[in-house]
């Protein structure tokens, strides 16, 4: 689980079976170990070997599987030898700073336009498949080629969304480098997708039991939600 705060900067290298993360620009992802979760652009990979000597890692390897490639810019990107946002896992012991973030990309999105304000940047995105626009409204959170960022307004249907981009988090990640009709790989807020999946399965039906109580104002006054 991450939180969408990008730690660092590092430059992708295609590989057998993955790629290799070098570490670049200024940041730092601390001590790196083998098995660690990184997030890099927003996919969650697995450290399967340090790079660098005698012990400061100079960058990693991981493993990446067909689905990944498939669902995300990872290969395209890993090809061109692109700069990639990095950050470790969330410790529970940490603050949730963005918002929760699990590094499974949902879909890919596309840069409509950059416009550069007095005290921000305006960074107007779309979904490529528009089904996703449903987890979007204004003041939502989404992630950004693994950055938290909050939405500042949308259309109806959510598809096409704008962000304000503050000057710290634009000059600290790869949204910089970002052009219009550059791809971004989303994903949508966590919560907004559990709570669609179980309102869509219905009530819970427990093994030998009566199914339960149906969600209701005077079932959440009883429980002391409402006076």
């Amino acid at each position: 689980m991450f939180t969408g705060l990008v730690q660092a900067i590092g430059r992708l290298e295609r590989c057998p079976n993955g790629v290799k993360v070098h570490f670049e620009r200024s940041g730092s992802l601390g001590v790196i170990a083998l098995g660690d979760s990184i997030a890099v652009d927003g996919i969650c990979l697995t450290v399967a070997e340090c790079l660098g000597a005698s012990g400061a890692a100079a960058g990693f390897r991981a493993d990446v599987s067909e689905e990944t490639l498939q669902r995300s810019l990872l290969g395209v990107r890993a090809q061109a030898g692109l700069p990639v946002n990095l950050e470790p896992a969330l410790r529970l012991s940490d603050r949730l700073g963005g918002h929760l973030v699990s590094g499974h990309v949902d879909g890919l999105g596309t840069v409509r336009a950059i416009q550069r304000q007095q005290a921000s940047w305006r960074l107007e995105l779309a979904w490529n498949d528009p089904v996703f626009g449903r987890y979007v409204c204004e003041k939502a959170s989404v992630a950004v080629d693994g950055i938290s960022l909050t939405v500042a307004g949308c259309s109806r249907d959510g598809a096409g969304f704008w962000l304000a981009v503050i000057p710290h988090t634009w000059t600290s990640t790869t949204l910089q480098d970002r052009r219009p009709g550059d791809g971004v790989n989303l994903e949508a807020d966590l919560l907004a997708k559990y709570t669609e999946r179980l309102l869509a399965a219905g009530p819970l039906r427990g093994s030998g039991s009566s199914n339960e109580a149906p969600l209701t104002s005077g079932w959440l006054a009883e429980q002391g939600w409402l006076s």
